[in-house]
């Protein structure tokens, strides 16, 4: 479900949020979904539970997830939000891949048939 790369400089807790994140706004951990305890998160991945903890705080801060005491952490009912944010955001970072591309002389032929090949068009 995690990856944590101890090789990358980013913080383990980052690392496992950036995941989390992700997750949620695809769509992948569904609205209401419980997140594994931390104490099983802690010991499947090897890492201290307090960075588990670290990366669920700033989860619920970021509104991705409930915290509910004696019960634990659900990602939260609201996400349609989110996955807009998620939108927005990449669709910004491919118009600056494609502003990249074009101050590069690349062909508005060549770009149109690489959105075809990932689009299956």
């Amino acid at each position: 479900m995690f990856y944590i790369n101890t090789r990358d400089k980013t913080p383990i807790y980052e690392q496992l949020f950036r995941q989390l994140h992700e997750q949620i706004t695809l769509g992948v951990l569904e609205p209401g979904t419980a997140l594994p305890s931390v104490r099983s998160l802690s010991s499947e991945l090897g890492i201290n539970p307090n960075t588990i903890q670290r990366a669920y705080r700033m989860m619920e801060e970021a509104g991705l997830t409930v915290s509910i005491p004696g019960k634990g952490n659900f990602v939260t009912d609201d996400t349609a939000g989110l996955q807009h944010e998620q939108r927005v955001r990449h669709l910004e970072a491919a118009r600056r891949e494609l502003t990249a591309l074009r101050k590069l002389g690349v062909p508005k032929s060549e770009a149109v048939q690489l959105v075809d090949d990932v689009y299956g068009g």
